[in-house]
Formats: C-alpha cells, sequence, structure tokens
C-alpha cells in the first residue's frame, strides 16, 4: 500500500472538514472496496477519512410507512432489523444475501450506494423502491444518483449520511450469485406502490443499474409472475464477462424477475 493519513471523524461536520483539507480525500467506513483497492495498488488516496464513529450515520427510524437508514448502517444491521423486515422484508431479504459475514459485518449502505459497483445489491432497491439518497449538502433521487459504472452524482467531498423511502405495498428481490464473491450476476428488485410497479436491475447492465420498462408495463397489467411468460429481452445493453454472456443474462434478468415477484406475493 501507498503512504495515506488517517483521520478518525467524530462527527459529519469534522469528516467534511478533514475530506476538504486533504490534497486526495476518501471516505472509508466499512472498506469493503477501498481497501482491497489500495492493498492492489489501483487506489492511493492522500488521506483516509474513518467514518465509523460518526454517531449521526448509525441511526435507523421507520415512521408509518417512511423508512431511513443512516448511511453508516451496515448490512448485518438491516439484514435483523425487525422494523424495516416488517415495512419491507425484501430490503433485509436482500442485506441478507450479500457476500459473506465478514463483508455483512463491515459493509456499510452508504458505502455500497457511493461506490455503486455495477454488480452491488443496494442501487437496485434504491431505484425500486425510488429511494431519496441524502447527502451533507442535498436531497438526491435515485432516479438522478446512479449516472454509470461505479459513477454517481456526488461531488468531490460531498458524502452520503442516510437514505429515506416510502415502504411499498409489495416488494421482491432475488439474485443469481457469483459462488466465489455472492455478487449479483443478476439481481432484480421489484416493488409495488402507489405510484406503480418497478423493475430495477443490477449486475446485468453495461452501464450498471437500470429500470426494465419491459417487465414494469407487464407487472402493471398484471402484478403476477406469470405476466412474465413469453417476454424475451435484449442483449444488447448487457454486460458480458467471464461468468455469463450477455444473452444469458437477458435471459437471467426475466427470471430472477419472476422470482422477485413470486416473493413479493407471498
Amino acid at each position: 500500500m501507498y503512504r495515506t493519513n488517517y483521520h478518525r471523524a467524530s462527527s459529519v461536520a469534522d469528516a467534511v472538514k478533514q475530506i476538504s483539507r486533504a490534497e486526495d480525500g476518501k471516505f472509508v467506513s466499512g472498506g469493503m472496496t477501498l481497501i482491497p483497492a489500495m492493498k492492489l495498488r489501483l487506489a492511493a488516496p492522500s488521506d483516509l477519512v474513518d467514518l465509523r464513529h460518526v454517531p449521526e450515520l448509525m441511526g435507523i427510524k421507520v415512521s408509518g410507512s417512511t423508512v431511513t437508514i443512516g448511511a453508516g448502517v451496515t448490512h448485518a444491521q438491516v439484514a435483523v432489523h425487525d422494523k424495516i423486515r416488517a415495512a419491507c422484508p425484501a430490503l433485509t431479504h436482500l442485506a441478507s444475501l450479500i457476500g459473506d459475514p465478514h463483508v455483512r459485518y463491515m459493509g456499510t449502505i452508504g458505502g455500497s450506494i457511493a461506490n455503486n459497483d455495477p454488480a452491488a445489491d443496494y442501487p437496485a432497491a434504491m431505484l425500486a423502491l425510488d429511494a431519496t439518497i441524502v447527502t451533507d449538502k442535498r436531497e438526491i433521487p435515485a432516479a438522478s444518483f446512479f449516472t454509470g459504472l461505479f459513477e454517481t452524482a456526488l461531488k468531490d467531498g460531498e458524502m452520503v449520511t442516510a437514505v429515506t423511502f416510502t415502504a411499498p405495498a409489495k416488494a421482491g428481490y432475488e439474485k443469481f450469485r457469483n459462488p466465489a464473491s455472492r455478487y449479483a450476476m443478476t439481481g432484480v428488485f421489484v416493488a409495488q406502490g402507489k405510484n406503480g410497479v418497478r423493475v430495477a436491475v443490477t449486475g446485468a447492465g453495461d452501464s450498471g443499474v437500470y429500470r426494465e420498462k419491459t417487465l414494469e408495463a407487464a407487472l402493471a397489467k398484471k402484478f403476477d409472475a406469470s405476466a412474465l411468460d413469453g417476454i424475451k429481452l435484449p442483449a444488447d445493453n448487457m454486460m458480458s464477462d467471464i461468468h455469463a454472456s450477455a444473452e444469458y443474462r437477458a435471459n437471467l434478468v426475466v427470471v430472477m424477475a419472476k422470482r422477485a415477484v413470486a416473493a413479493a406475493n407471498r
């Protein structure tokens, strides 16, 4: 690893101050992506600002149908939280599928969203739930937040502080997991709410997480897995790699969507 300066932030304001003073600083919480990248010398930030001890980032609040989760909340905490499970069981299920116990106990929802790995789970949930990403400066609709592979609307020095969404009437998430990393080779989050049906796909699109409008249209007529029978999606904009071809992923999107809808209807 390259030499770096470490700062332990005590508050959001302190973290923002520390990052503003750094030449090329990075926020770190769980460090599930940044630390391995530094070990491989793929990243060399001048400063690391540790967010693990910032109280403002740790809370979970469920008020009526509104769910707010602090950016520093771990995947393990989401997975077992009774109030989140009551409001949106699909989200607790999603969190339980992430990585292995080490990843779930260290990784955070804010870190996952800010990193926007094209195979990460949370971006699909945020997009399907029409969530709002709260930062230290503003509130950003999920539809505007995720802008491409590992890219978001965050500006330099801006940090995610929370996510908030309205609990849907029904929701489900299913993914086809890479057996080694447990990342989604294809994952689909389906949500039915007052604004209709939203279907978000991760791990398949060559530009990252996206909404699948063809499946949304079919499910808007009938929210049942059978509504997707016979649908074949084009492979033009799908990823193709050593794990799966674009055509295979296009088929997986429909298969995972059917499973997600079936889970939502249980």
